[in-house]
């Protein structure tokens, strides 16, 4: 059932998103009084579940939901059935002047950053925000061993980033990986405080590592879910199992559970859980990944004092822009990590965008997913590779800057080339999601 519920909000969230976004085309063009002969959400390879034709344009939905699109005619897109060895038509796009034709390829990315930067506004306006001040940790933190490399511990509060107290301190790993914190303002268990500047490459050694820098620490840690595919699976281990001790020591935090997994790669790990109110020994060797295959029961409340902000209309323009902002900062930001080598095995496709929604409907979640997807593709779709807005974007600004246009005979070419690239990528992403539902990671 939770698989059928994250596939309802995926495909509700891509569709208005992809109607939207050939919105931003369409619109142009016709005011541009340029023919468009199709608007489709999916695609109709073949045939069509549903169309309707009106004036010139054929309405239409597809059966293949890898996207959207329109048809303009006088354009060489990803259908490569324009005829061009005719004479151009008036209302063909390619008659139209270049500062035209750019409006009207822009016009995708340009509705899906206002559509993602308006529901960020109305996220803050309707519902308002919900935010952890610094000291609020009841337990204080858990510091990944990087962090822990540097100068951190287990249980320290986060009093200000960069010398600046934090609105929501659960920030700070974005602060870390997105805006590139210098340093760090903590008060450790023994009650003293410490300044500690962070490296530079920080950000990329929490990531080679696969750590979030921090988390606050759990106590009293219960399982949540076991993979049975991975070691914990085939380990016996069971929902609901509390782990009272690791290696005969007892466990109060998740994370001394978790640090004695961290150093015992392929070395076996004897683990007590108290199950029904029975102790039970259970032997566990981490892969080669340093994993077994469990995530803990979280209780909000049992980890962080939470506060809420409401917002006023007007307040919540200007806060929603800078959400909106911040996360089309932060995936540029990050973008540098997918080439690197554990990067490229870190891509996902419709499995992992499916994997952030949650596993029951909230329209609050469903709302902040789109917005992010929104800005996400507004990114995606921009990249200069042919067969994407960016692509076509790029062979305009040279036909402006030059005052000569590129062929149609090579525009053709870096179609095709452009539609194997994003093919490849698709296929590439969409397979990892496959190997790693089939192995659990």
């Amino acid at each position: 059932m939770e698989i059928l519920i994250k596939g309802a909000q995926l495909i509700l969230s891509l569709s208005i998103l992809i109607i939207l976004h050939e919105l931003g085309h369409f619109i142009p063009a016709k005011y541009f009084k340029t023919r468009v002969e199709k608007f489709y959400l999916f695609f109709d390879a073949g045939f069509s579940l549903f169309k309707i034709k009106k004036g010139e344009t054929e309405y239409g939905i597809g059966w293949l939901p890898l996207g959207g699109y329109v048809k303009i005619a006088g354009m060489i897109d990803e259908s490569l059935d324009n005829e061009m060895d005719s004479e151009p038509q008036p209302w063909e796009f390619r008659s139209k002047p270049a500062w035209q034709r750019l409006i009207i390829m822009i016009g995708g990315v340009v509705v899906n950053l206002i559509v993602g930067f308006a529901i960020y506004m109305m996220l803050l306006f309707v519902w308002g925000l919900d935010y952890v001040k610094p000291g609020n940790v009841t337990h204080g933190f858990d510091a990944s061993p990087v962090m822990e490399k540097i100068g951190f511990q287990d249980g320290d509060q986060i009093l200000k980033i960069d010398g600046e107290e934090p609105f929501n301190v659960m920030d700070v790993n974005k602060k870390i990986m997105i805006f590139g914190a210098k340093s760090i303002e903590v008060l450790h268990p023994d009650g003293n405080t410490q300044l500690i500047p962070l490296p530079e490459d920080t950000d990329m050694a929490l990531f080679q590592a696969g750590e979030k820098g921090f988390e606050p620490r759990i106590i009293d840690p219960k399982i949540d879910t076991v993979l049975p595919e991975m070691p914990a699976g085939k380990a016996g281990f069971m929902k609901g199992d509390q782990i009272i001790a690791v290696n005969g020591n007892p466990v109060e935090y998740w994370d001394e559970f978790t640090s004695v997994i961290h150093e015992s790669k392929n070395t076996e790990v004897l683990v007590s859980v108290l199950r029904d109110g029975k102790q039970l020994e259970l032997a566990v060797t981490p892969n080669e990944e340093l994993k077994i295959g469990v995530q803990v029961d979280i209780k909000e409340e049992a980890i962080y004092t939470k506060d809420h902000k409401d917002y006023g209309f007007f307040e919540s323009i200007g806060s929603g822009f800078g959400h909106g902002y911040n996360t089309l900062y932060g995936y540029i930001a990050q973008f540098k990590f997918v080439f690197t080598a554990k990067g490229s095995t870190g891509i996902g496709g419709f499995g992992a965008i499916g994997g952030m929604f949650p596993n029951e409907w909230n329209w609050e979640l469903f709302w902040e997913r789109t917005a992010m997807i929104s800005i996400i593709l507004a990114f995606m779709n921009i990249l200069p590779i042919p067969a994407l807005d960016g692509g076509h974007v790029l062979f305009l600004l040279y036909e402006i800057i030059s005052g000569k246009a590129p062929s149609d005979k090579f525009l053709t070419r870096a179609q095709i080339v452009g539609m194997i690239i994003l093919f490849g990528l698709l296929l590439y992403a969409n397979g990892l999601d496959i190997y790693r539902a089939i192995v659990g990671k």
